[in-house]
């Protein structure tokens, strides 16, 4: 059975959605991913849309969601990707585990940010997913 994570940031539309996106990619044999915001800006930031595109990554169906979807929802893994959202996370009475990383915001920034930011997403994130939930598998 595969497991549940959900990954918060304060807008979802950068950190979260890269999340997101790598984690349905690497891992998509043992979970079901979503994402969502604790204050939803109701788009994904364009050069992060550019990032995911760029790497093969980008699905229609990423958008920006509201953490209120996801509050009578169980989670095996609730994941927080900056510091704002684990502050201010509501409790999710139904999530087994919670996983924090924070990882610096690139919005407003240079593209080159970006790639950066998804870049340690992917070599600190995914590995510590991996590893909360016990699975046993190379990336």
């Amino acid at each position: 059975m595969k497991k549940e994570i959900l990954i918060l940031c304060t807008g979802n539309s950068c950190r979260s959605i890269m999340a997101e996106a790598l984690v349905e990619h690497y891992i998509k044999d043992f979970v079901f991913v979503e994402s969502a915001g604790v204050n939803p800006l109701g788009e994904v930031n364009p050069e992060a849309k550019r990032v995911l595109k760029s790497k093969g990554l980008w699905q229609d169906k990423y958008h920006s969601k509201s953490i209120d979807e996801f509050l009578d929802k169980e989670f095996d893994l609730v994941v927080t990707v900056c510091d704002n959202a684990k502050e201010s996370c509501p409790n999710f009475e139904n999530a087994k585990e919670y996983l924090h990383m924070s990882f610096d915001d690139p919005s407003g920034k240079e593209y080159s940010e970006y790639q950066k930011c998804f870049e340690l997403i992917k070599k600190d994130l995914l590995p510590s997913i991996t590893k909360r939930l016990g699975l046993d598998i190379i990336l």
